[in-house]
């Protein structure tokens, strides 16, 4: 792939990231817990930790992220959106450098969601100033497992046809 064909795909995801998390937003899915999302946006990310390098990667994750806190946001959504996508970045690369042969992607995916729920308590831990706020971490422990799947399958997926592609081959 070309350095101009790369920097157009990244464009593309990040352009098909924002879809995803304003189609998600839409989505009349009322989950017994508050603030729990299936997480569509997820699906591009762990896509690209499959594909790209670290600060490509990091780059899509960081403009996805504020291109739709702009489109329809506030300070406080990217505050808690940026935490969760980079603290379950960090995670999923370093578990995927270490044991990408070893754990599914759907492994990689749960881990993820799990700590895209963590990084999000921190914040919302500094911001109200009572760690108190971590007694909810078991609960979106398990939306993040449960939605940690369903993008794990999805990026699954993706990536099997992606593979049939010349550029990813």
């Amino acid at each position: 792939m070309t350095r101009t064909q790369k920097m157009i795909f990244i464009t593309m995801l990040v352009s098909q990231a924002m879809v995803l998390s304003i189609i998600e937003k839409m989505l009349p899915l009322n989950f017994a817990i508050p603030g729990a999302k299936l997480g569509l946006a997820n699906i591009i990310t762990l896509t690209c930790i499959y594909l790209f390098s670290f600060k490509e990667t990091l780059a899509i994750i960081i403009l996805r992220t504020i291109m739709t806190s702009f489109i329809g946001g506030s300070p406080s959504t990217f505050l808690y959106s940026i935490a969760g996508a980079v603290v379950s970045f960090f995670v999923m690369y370093i578990l995927i450098s270490i044991s990408r042969e070893k754990v599914s992607t759907m492994g990689v995916s749960i881990v993820g969601g799990v700590f895209h729920n963590i990084g999000q308590l921190i914040v919302a831990m500094i911001i109200i100033e009572n760690a108190k706020i971590f007694y909810y971490l078991p609960l979106l422990m398990l939306t993040g497992v449960v939605t940690g799947m369903f993008v794990g399958l999805c990026v699954k997926y993706l990536l099997s046809y992606l593979k049939r592609l010349k550029y990813f081959s």
